[in-house]
């Protein structure tokens, strides 16, 4: 009769098996395992070149024996303390094994501090990489932390001769030093701007400002279809020219002819003939309201932009469309045009800066930095660079490329327009009618204005639409809400002491985009 084979479930079969193989192993769990010397030669050579490359071509450094760049160093210095033994190793900086289970040797039960010379002459012989290097530009160096020490220690003459050895030698152990933060140089001073002179003429918001190159008027247009021209020295309407059937946004005076260039929310491009006070060319192309145009400075070119999210360049003589710029994907808000590449900017709703390259009509770089509409640009007038404003910042820019420089924060409202001067004055104009005043090179705000409206006129319709300094940069013209235009001019009588700069070596917190 043959007996019955007990069944049993797959689980416990697994455990029955885990059990014989623990039962078979356990004399030999707690055992290390024996040591493969080639294996262990391989990794240690291994790690010694990924973590102690840099310092594998310095003997070993027996204190007061073997010293790096002995040679160099003078044969009667003392680098020891007194009562130092100087045949001691190195091993460590604290009175204690090296490792777990390892037992106190003559070595290291006694604690012993490395001397001072010795410190200095391990800085000295480390090869400066590059990130050291970089770093030496802000960090401090150790002469500069020993400047500051007691008396005592700076007064110890091997000591002072291993300072100057050390910064003569230029290298700096930045991995010990803390770094000083970067802070914002001391702001050139500005005299202040005040109101000068308030004109009023305009039945419309003042949309746009230009001044003529021989500084004696300016010409507005407004929301009133009308573009005026106004004595710049006594403020007073020389000329009214209608024609536009919407708001003017944008006007531009030429320095090669004597034209008048306009454009407005009813898609028109107009070029008037100063001479005889008439249109003489439309440039016809723009599928939506035009919001600005630009004149090239050294070649008979306009440029305007659009809310048809292109900007276009025309030929002013033949009136040909020579390229549609697109690219942006929402309205083109603001455009300037320069001599040196790239030759024309363009600002937009959709949050970037595009720079363009004329003669293939195709843009060569786009600025995303921007959060929030870009609606005004200004170019500085001798250093190649771009300052931008939108509601989130104020950037500047460096040509060609577009490289970042800094954010100039605090004007917070939607930035409308801006200039600046060769003084390095930088105004930037904001839908809530105050106007802040900027170092361009520190990005210090050294002043804020808030004029009062015109009588008659709601609080709300305080806001900037345009500003421009005059071609002498000594008059502030802009272009308001309330329908005035506001002239302001520097402050003669202030001095650096009646208006100090009120200026603190802060640390610089500059977002970076």
């Amino acid at each position: 009769m043959t007996e019955d084979v007990q069944k049993h479930s797959v689980h416990t079969l697994v455990f029955r098996s885990l059990k014989r193989t623990h039962d078979m192993f356990v004399a030999d769990h707690a055992k290390p395992v024996s040591l493969d010397e080639t294996s262990h030669k391989v990794k240690m050579a291994a790690k010694l070149r990924a973590d102690y490359s840099a310092v594998l071509h310095m003997p070993v450094l027996k204190e007061g024996k073997d010293r790096p760049l002995g040679s160099n160093m003078p044969a009667n210095q003392n680098y020891l303390q007194p009562g130092d033994d100087p045949e001691y190793l190195i091993t460590g900086t604290h009175a204690y094994p090296s490792g777990p289970g390892v037992a106190l040797t003559a070595d290291t039960q006694i604690h012993r501090n490395p001397s001072e010379g010795g410190v200095h002459a391990m800085a000295l012989a480390l090869p400066p990489s590059q990130a050291r290097l970089d770093a030496s530009r802000t960090a401090a160096s150790v002469g500069d932390i020993h400047r500051h020490a007691v008396g005592a220690e700076r007064s110890h003459a091997p000591h002072s001769h291993a300072m100057s050895l050390l910064e003569g030698g230029g290298t700096k152990n930045s991995s010990l030093i803390a770094r000083k933060a970067p802070t914002m140089p001391k702001p050139q001073w500005h005299a202040p701007w005040k109101l000068f002179r308030v004109i009023s003429g305009h039945l419309g918001w003042v949309r746009s400002i230009a001044v003529e190159p021989g500084n004696q008027w300016f010409v507005t247009g407004a929301g009133d279809r009308t573009i005026k021209i106004w004595d710049l020295a006594s403020g007073k309407l020389k000329l009214s020219l209608t024609g536009h059937i919407s708001t003017v946004r944008g006007v531009a005076v030429s320095t090669r002819s004597p034209y008048l260039f306009s454009c407005g929310e009813d898609k028109q491009v107009k070029c008037w003939d100063l001479e005889y006070n008439k249109v003489i060319r439309h440039y016809h192309g723009h599928l939506s309201a035009v919001y600005d145009l630009d004149l090239h400075p050294t070649i008979d070119v306009l440029v305007t932009c659009s809310r048809d999210a292109t900007a276009r360049v025309w030929d002013i003589r033949s009136k040909a469309n020579v390229h549609t710029l697109s690219g942006h994907t929402n309205t083109v808000a603001t455009v300037r045009c320069q001599a040196a590449e790239p030759q024309i900017i363009t600002g937009s709703h959709d949050s970037t800066i595009r720079l363009w390259d004329l003669i293939a009509g195709k843009t060569r770089a786009t600025l995303t930095n921007h959060k929030k509409s870009v609606r005004a640009l200004a170019l500085h007038p001798r250093q190649y660079t771009l300052a931008s404003g939108s509601a989130d910042n104020i950037k500047q820019w460096t040509f060609p490329d577009g490289n970042f420089i800094q954010n100039l924060s605090g004007h917070n409202a939607i930035i409308n327009a801006m200039a600046v001067n060769s003084d390095g004055v930088l105004v930037s104009g904001a839908d809530n009618g105050t106007i802040h005043l900027w170092d361009w090179r520190t990005g210090y705000n050294f002043q804020r204005i808030h004029a009062a409206v015109q009588p008659g006129s709601l609080d709300s319709e305080s806001g900037i639409f345009a500003c421009m300094f005059d071609n002498s940069e000594s008059r502030l013209i802009t272009a308001e809400a309330d329908k005035t235009i506001k002239v302001y001019k520097e402050d003669d009588t202030a001095t650096e002491e009646s208006h100090p700069i009120n200026w603190k070596p802060e640390i610089l917190k500059r977002k970076r985009f």
